[in-house]
């Protein structure tokens, strides 16, 4: 599982933690008895497709999705030709009434990702038909890390906090210099008690370009 190039000035002393060396075996020892996703080559992809320097804005899922071919690596980002899932059916429609986005055929992120979009599940590994299954086993550790190395940044990010999971995250984060949204989790659960009308992806770009930084195009070609 090799970290990219451009994260591993700020991580590089993660992978000699005696947590990351239990992971590596954890993981590692899974992958032998269990289908785990997303595959190995895809753990690292939102660190992949989103460099460093380029971080702009920042999602937080929590865990990758647990079911075939869906995971690869982004948080609530599903390969093309799978089924949108019902979380990120809601973003799309919060998106359409914010910024007049036109809902695709498909589910994959990777243009958002390649913006500087950071889709970083908190969890970056799964079994399969098991969610949940890889907390607490030191992924949380590592995407803590990740969090404070952006936070260390001079330059402006957004953070987008859906849910009391991902808010939990903002004591890493200095507010004086970086935006913070929160709203609820885009859930079917939860969408209705805050996250419609949040509005998020137009105040990404507006505190984006109030920094002067170019603003994310969130809409989606279909595939």
């Amino acid at each position: 599982m090799p970290i990219p190039d451009s994260w591993l000035p700020a991580l590089v002393g993660e992978t000699t933690q005696p947590y990351y060396e239990q992971l590596y075996r954890f993981v590692s020892e899974e992958r032998r008895k269990y289908r785990v996703y997303p595959p190995a080559e895809d753990v690292f992809n939102a660190l992949r497709y989103t460099p460093f320097e380029r971080v702009r804005v920042v999602i937080i899922g929590q865990d990758p999705y647990h079911d075939e071919n869906q995971a690869h690596g982004l948080a609530f980002s599903v390969r093309p030709g799978v089924a949108v899932p019902p979380s990120l059916l809601n973003i799309y429609k919060e998106l359409r009434d914010d910024v007049q986005f036109r809902i695709p055929n498909h589910g994959c992120l990777i243009p958002w990702a390649e913006q500087g979009v950071l889709l970083l599940n908190a969890v970056l590994t799964v079994r399969a038909h098991q969610a949940n299954s890889h907390q607490g086993k030191g992924w949380e550790s590592f995407t803590d890390a990740v969090l404070r190395a952006i936070n260390a940044r001079e330059s402006r990010v957004v953070f987008l906090l859906w849910g009391s999971y991902a808010q939990r995250k903002a004591e890493w984060i200095d507010s004086n210099r970086h935006t913070v949204l929160k709203a609820p989790h885009p859930s079917p659960l939860s969408a209705s008690r805050g996250f419609f009308g949040c509005r998020h992806f137009s105040k990404a770009n507006l505190a984006l370009q109030s920094a002067g930084l170019p603003p994310i195009n969130w809409q989606l070609a279909d595939l």
